[in-house]
């Protein structure tokens, strides 16, 4: 497995080869990182570090990244979200899309969601071709996000950004919570 610099550098794929291998990465990168969570008591998971998402938030933002730029943008679903989905702090909040970041789902809940997550970004970029990774797609109806003529690759990256720059807080978090 590459380490974390060279997997960085695979995270800016031009062509659909290149997704399927940055996918492929931080698919491989998150496992370590779930496992790794799974070795500590249920309760760690909700806590937070310096008043910022705790493991099991971090994990509802990513199944809310994956629905808003793959299911929403990508595969026109107008709403994809499950009620465990988590936007960003700030978002304005949108009628339809969940926003409870009270919520105390376990770990378990959080990964059935993410398994679906990630099994509809995996099956969309197994099957990309170099035209759909070309093409643009328009959401314009009631929602989020609301594009016009957005790049299907640019909304990849973004998915692929989110794993990446959200994994390393996790493992950031998981290592300081180990330090309490």
């Amino acid at each position: 497995m590459p380490d974390q610099c060279s997997a960085g550098a695979k995270l800016r794929p031009q062509d659909p080869d290149g997704f399927r291998e940055a996918w492929a990465i931080l698919e491989r990168l998150w496992e370590d990182t779930i496992a790794r969570a799974r070795s500590f008591p249920p309760e760690a998971l909700h806590a937070t570090v310096d008043d910022e998402w705790s493991f099991i938030q971090t994990l509802r933002h990513l199944n809310f990244a994956s629905a808003a730029w793959v299911g929403r943008m990508i595969l026109g679903d107008p709403s994809p979200w499950h009620r465990l989905d988590l936007p960003w702090d700030e978002a304005p909040g949108w009628d339809g899309i969940p926003r409870d970041r009270e919520a105390r789902p376990s770990l378990d809940d959080v990964l059935a969601v993410r398994r679906q997550r990630q099994d509809m970004v995996r099956d969309v970029i197994e099957a990309l071709t170099a035209d759909q990774l070309a093409a643009t797609v328009s959401r314009t109806e009631p929602g989020w996000p609301q594009q016009q003529d957005f790049p299907v690759r640019q909304c990849l990256l973004i998915a692929l950004n989110e794993e990446w720059e959200n994994r390393l807080y996790a493992e950031r978090d998981l290592s300081r919570l180990e330090q309490r």
